[in-house]
């Protein structure tokens, strides 16, 4: 259960700390509106996550039992997934940087509470990224046996609760954390300390026993 829980923190932070587009107009949308605008929107970031953690968990064990004696190298193949997420997040964060180049929005009268709830989780399902980096986690981590209900739970719930924590960090912070994290350096950092995590875990992976 504490590796389930550890695993799950870890995913979540993961896929949640890079500050793109969705987590800039998240904290320019709480510095307009306010702090309960700001952690519904955050919340509704976190939500998708949070259904993404569970399809994966879901339908990796499916696949975890259907294909175990292919296990082995699908696990490599999904060590080379994260690998080539957290490449590509890196290249992506630095040619951003390099460019001077950062998301700005413009849009209509800010949203209420409910509604940037609604927006922010299905702008953030639009994102294959998110349920490609679950499912190569989970199917990697699986080491050949299905997960129980139990870790299934405790992994779901530790991803969303990173994710929250970190998408309503990013709203709290408003306007002054805004600058810090959403400006160029900002963004590059964050992106950079994201890819680290996905390449600690697919290192983790590579090395788990069989």
């Amino acid at each position: 259960m504490t590796a389930a829980l550890v695993a799950g923190l870890l995913a979540g932070y993961g896929i949640a700390v890079p500050v793109g587009a969705v987590g800039t107009y998240l904290v320019s949308l709480t510095a307009r509106t306010s702090l309960r605008t700001g952690v519904c929107a955050a919340l509704g970031v976190a939500t998708a996550d949070g259904l993404y953690a569970l399809a994966a968990v879901a339908g990796g064990s499916a696949l975890a039992s259907a294909l175990r004696p292919a296990l082995g190298p699908l696990r490599w193949v999904c060590v080379l997934v994260l690998l080539a997420l957290a490449a590509w997040g890196a290249a992506d964060a630095v040619r951003r940087y390099r460019g001077g180049r950062l998301a700005t929005r413009s849009g209509p009268a800010p949203p209420s509470p409910a509604r940037a709830y609604l927006a922010l989780l299905g702008i953030t399902l639009l994102n294959p990224a998110t349920v490609i980096y679950f499912t190569a986690l989970v199917l990697g981590s699986q080491g050949g046996r299905a997960a129980g209900a139990v870790e299934q739970t405790v992994f779901v719930t530790a991803a969303f609760a990173a994710s929250a924590s970190w998408q309503v960090l990013l709203a709290g912070g408003g306007a002054l954390l805004g600058r810090a994290l959403t400006g160029r350096r900002g963004r590059l950092v964050t992106a950079l300390v994201a890819s680290g995590v996905m390449t600690a875990l697919a290192a983790r992976m590579a090395v788990a026993p069989a």
